[in-house]
């Protein structure tokens, strides 16, 4: 599994993304955009080092990375809200997924939708109808680790 984080503007954010990339086999992360890159101690804070076991690398354009993934067989799949979006927990795939992470606060821009295969949503229940951009990653995480 794949992690593509773009626009994440906390670095404690970033930091967590790390963190439980660590603990659900994420074998690479991509940060992209303007998203915060190590070393920051902001990071380090909520990684608590597992920024330095998880390879990641920093690409200003995401789009190369999509293609690229896409390429070599990933299915292409973005975490968000919404209508058109597959119930995480009744997903199934056999191909290795890269899960594509937006902004905190507008989440995927629009203009990535045609580049991504599927979006995938975390069921709730409370009025919010939204997640930290960290805690509904690790709960994404979570779920697809334990469907391979």
């Amino acid at each position: 599994m794949i992690l593509i984080a773009h626009n994440i503007r906390s670095l404690h954010n970033v930091g967590s993304l790390f963190r439980s990339a660590d603990a659900f086999g994420v074998e690479k992360m991509y940060l992209t955009g303007y998203t915060g890159t190590p070393p920051r101690n902001e990071i380090h804070k909520t990684a608590l080092g597992s920024e330095d076991h998880i390879p990641w690398e920093y690409r200003e354009d995401v789009i190369s990375v999509l293609h690229e993934l896409r390429t070599s067989g990933y299915l292409l799949a973005g975490l968000e809200t919404g209508k058109q979006t597959i119930p995480i927990q009744t997903f199934h795939s056999d191909r290795s997924i890269a899960l594509f992470l937006g902004s905190e606060v507008t989440g995927i821009d629009p203009t990535f939708f045609s580049e991504l295969d599927l979006f995938l949503s975390i069921p709730m229940t409370g009025r919010k109808q939204s997640l930290n951009v960290s805690v509904a990653a690790g709960i994404a995480l979570f779920v697809l680790s334990t469907k391979t």
